[in-house]
């Protein structure tokens, strides 16, 4: 029998040997056309997230004087993770995201945060009474760190092609997830808001536009259509509304006695600067989590 290898050769000619086809190169894995683009949009919110957790921490724990030092890790956590988020947002291409262990480790310090300031509420005197819930340490700030780790762990998984989360699909999942956070968020909004007996009439948008967009994206989760323009749009205002709360909360801090001049003692009492832009950063996944949805319906 010839060789396997053996070309075929025209007689009176020594024979040839086919010279065998090179390894293809090993390619790392690509998205699929549906799940192109929602992990940097992911990278961005959670960059938000994290730069929201690093500020806000930085100034309230500086106002509590770093009493213990476990105050000192949400800095450190919401720095990397505000790096490797905005790393992801800018990256092009379809390469896997890496570190996962950031991810762990801001859901981790997510969830010991919001223990700490559970207890934090429940050991002063009255406990988890009206003053305590307005002037202790508030719930629902390290969530933002627990959301930016979860949603760069959710792109890394879409950027890796796979299109389903906890057994569920990536575009209805995240929705689920954003719905959630937003109802949370405008609920520690209103606490906020309700303490400043609501001034300021602009004060009631934070407490009623995000419930509407959490609906809508709900719905569009478990009625997926190819369009959802009250939805989109709903999210395009509610991104709107954060960045517009910021420039609220800087006139509020203008306000104060001394202005900006005194303003290493007006950022400690005044409106939280980095809290508004939470809205902004939900928006943007929720606007991924709908393009998900409608692309599956094309």
């Amino acid at each position: 029998m010839a060789d396997a290898l053996t070309a075929v050769a025209p007689e009176g000619s020594a024979p040839r040997r086919a010279i065998p086809a090179a390894a293809a190169p090993q390619r790392a894995p690509v998205a699929l056309p549906a799940l192109r683009g929602a992990p940097r949009a992911l990278g961005l919110a959670g960059a938000m997230l994290a730069l929201s957790a690093l500020t806000d921490s930085s100034v309230e724990h500086y106002r509590g004087s770093f009493h213990n030092k476990f105050m000192y890790l949400p800095l450190a956590v919401a720095a990397l993770t505000l790096a490797a988020c905005a790393r992801d947002a800018g990256r092009a291409g379809a390469r896997p995201l890496s570190g996962p262990a950031i991810d762990r480790l801001a859901i981790a310090t997510g969830v010991l945060g919001t223990g700490f300031h559970l207890y934090n509420v429940g050991k002063r005197p009255g406990g988890f009474c009206w003053l305590n819930l307005f002037y202790a340490a508030p719930l629902g700030a390290p969530g933002a760190l627990l959301l930016a780790g979860l949603l760069r762990r959710i792109g890394g998984k879409l950027q890796n092609g796979r299109d389903k989360i906890a057994g569920m699909q990536a575009g209805p999942a995240l929705a689920g997830l954003v719905s959630a956070s937003l109802i949370a968020t405008s609920a520690e909004a209103a606490l906020l808001h309700f303490r400043g007996a609501f001034q300021n009439p602009a004060m009631v948008i934070p407490v009623t536009a995000p419930p509407v967009a959490a609906a809508l994206l709900a719905r569009a989760a478990l009625k997926p259509q190819p369009h959802h323009p009250a939805t989109r749009w709903s999210l395009r205002l509610l991104a709107a509304v954060g960045l517009i709360g910021c420039g609220f909360h800087a006139y509020g801090i203008g306000r104060s006695m001394g202005g900006w001049r005194n303003w290493s003692q007006n950022l400690l009492s005044g409106p939280p600067l980095p809290a508004p832009p939470a809205f902004t950063a939900l928006a943007i996944a929720g606007l991924a989590a709908l393009g998900l949805i409608e692309r599956t319906q094309r």
